[in-house]
């Protein structure tokens, strides 16, 4: 697996990242939601970093399923997520590929009566942008790779890991063989 970004790397992007969102927010309570399952490790983080008042929730939204890194019909399962009415929120989540999962939830979640819905991404993929849309706040603008780590997952693995990979055929070959 070859590694795109260090576990330093990702430390410091994300400590610039949580110092932005702090002083936008500065004197007022946030609203934090995480996007499940690949933003937990970030989302964890970002709260750790962030020394204002919050509240922290968990929104489900999934478009892929298995080994495939192709895009599908999207679901969102919103039974988890706090009362967010009249609040300020942010929506985190891990990559922003081409966009179609959080336009989505920011969409379903604006139905719910927030003050206001900002985001925040770890990873945006510019190249597979697909929607006319950025996220307020993202940590590293990446290339148009498959990773794994801090998160990100190939078959619910590798998230665990603490740098960001890139997956190469041999890694797929052994996971293939650990299935």
């Amino acid at each position: 697996m070859r590694t795109l970004l260090t576990e330093t790397e990702l430390q410091k992007g994300v400590s610039k990242m949580a110092a932005k969102i702090e002083e936008t927010y500065s004197g007022r309570q946030l609203t934090i939601v995480g996007i499940l399952t690949g933003s937990i490790v970030l989302l964890a983080d970002l709260i750790r970093l962030i020394d204002i008042p919050m509240r922290v929730g968990v929104i489900e939204a999934s478009s892929y399923r298995g080994a495939t890194t192709e895009r599908g019909e999207l679901t969102i399962n919103s039974e988890l997520l706090i009362d967010i009415a009249d609040r300020d929120v942010l929506l985190v989540d891990d990559i922003f590929d081409t966009g179609h999962t959080i336009t989505r939830v920011i969409e379903k979640m604006r139905e719910l009566g927030p003050n206001s819905i900002h985001s925040a991404v770890l990873l945006h993929k510019k190249e597979r942008q697909e929607v006319d849309y950025t996220p307020d706040y993202s940590a590293f603008h990446i290339p148009n790779e498959f990773v794994v780590g801090y998160g990100l997952d190939y078959e619910d693995m590798y998230r665990n890991l603490p740098f960001l990979g890139v997956l190469e055929e041999a890694d797929l070959e052994k996971h293939a063989s650990l299935a």
